[in-house]
């Protein structure tokens, strides 16, 4: 047995397990909005940060050391500060852009609540279905996807796709499967306001979240959210735009819905179909992001649609086997679209 390598695999799962504590403590950052305050604020002591947020001092004493030993923030020992580097709020305090990383801390804690309960089913089968999840993981993630869809999904993505802009001037139609909070919906409901627009997720608590986001923004006369499947929806309603955001390997019944948009769409229309960036090849995999990836299909997206009797694609399906499901489901054409992204692949499919 070669010591060096046991010895350096031991250091790894020493980082592996720090980074597990570091995300539990960030996500102590996030929901209670330590980072927020620190990005303000500048240097600070533990009191007067305490004092700021109406906290225990000890409690953000040992979270102030436990941040700056990750990394994630600095100190001053003579001045008895801390600070967080700008460099990072722009990554942990910018909730609302396309850069805000607040999101993964949620996932990991939420994610991670599963582990006991996937443990169970790799004996006895089955998951760990999405409404068993805590409230947590609503929030989780929503605050993953929100700031690319504010910022990202109609100045970037919907550039790529034309044909689809000008059936949505004209007054066209749109339609999100598995809408979670809505987003999408309301924001290209924001950017076409000659277009209806409509979401529809089988989970009535991100149902209930997306009609209360569309009466906040104003716009709940100009976009439906149905609780239910998309055969929930009146039989002859067709749509110019079917988007599948970050859920097709989620489906408990992926070939049944694919075809059931198949048949939503209008002759002309487009599913735009976004999914986690991973590579075909295993071997290709070996990185940060589709570790993570992997573990979020394991204790998230892979589970509940096992829990659901589904055939749990998972996250890392990878281009070619997305592709060979989307023309199992009778498409005939499919197209990468050229979006640059660390964390997603965007697909372009026609019947």
């Amino acid at each position: 047995m070669d010591q060096a390598k046991t010895s350096q695999f031991a250091d790894k799962i020493f980082s592996d397990m720090a980074g597990a504590m570091g995300m539990g403590m960030a996500y102590l950052g996030v929901k209670t909005g330590l980072f927020k305050v620190m990005a303000e604020r500048g240097p600070v002591t533990t009191g007067e940060l305490a004092a700021a947020l109406g906290m225990i001092p000890r409690y953000v004493e040992e979270w102030l050391l436990g941040m700056t030993a990750a990394g994630y923030l600095e100190c001053d020992s003579q001045a008895g500060t801390f600070s967080l580097p700008e460099e990072h709020a722009f990554l942990l305090a910018s909730e609302g852009t396309d850069h805000y990383a607040g999101g993964l801390p949620y996932g990991a804690i939420s994610f991670l609540w599963a582990a006991p309960r996937v443990a169970r089913a790799f004996r006895d089968g089955g998951g760990v279905d999405f409404k068993e999840f805590p409230e947590d993981c609503h929030a989780a993630l929503d605050l993953m996807n929100r700031g690319n869809y504010d910022n990202r999904l109609v100045p970037a993505w919907m550039r790529e796709m034309p044909t689809v802009t000008d059936a949505l001037n004209g007054g066209g139609s749109a339609l999100d499967v598995g809408c979670g909070a809505g987003r999408v919906s309301l924001n290209l409901a924001r950017a076409f306001p000659r277009a209806r627009f409509m979401g529809v997720d089988t989970d009535p608590r991100s149902i209930k979240l997306a009609r209360a986001e569309a009466d906040k923004a104003g716009l709940a006369e100009r976009v439906e959210f149905v609780a239910g499947t998309i055969d929930s929806l009146p039989p002859r309603l067709k749509f110019d735009l079917i988007t599948l955001c970050d859920c097709l390997h989620d489906l408990g019944t992926p070939e049944e819905t694919l075809g059931m948009i198949r048949e939503r769409l209008t002759p002309d229309g487009t599913l735009f179909i976004m999914e986690p960036k991973a590579a075909d090849r295993p071997e290709d995999n070996r990185n940060s992001v589709a570790t993570m990836f992997y573990g979020f299909s394991l204790f998230h997206c892979m589970t509940q649609s096992l829990a659901k009797g589904g055939p749990g694609l998972g996250t890392c399906m990878g281009p070619a086997r997305t592709e060979a499901l989307i023309r199992e489901a009778g498409f005939t054409r499919f197209k990468r679209l050229p979006i640059k992204s660390r964390v997603n692949l965007f697909y372009e499919v026609r019947a």
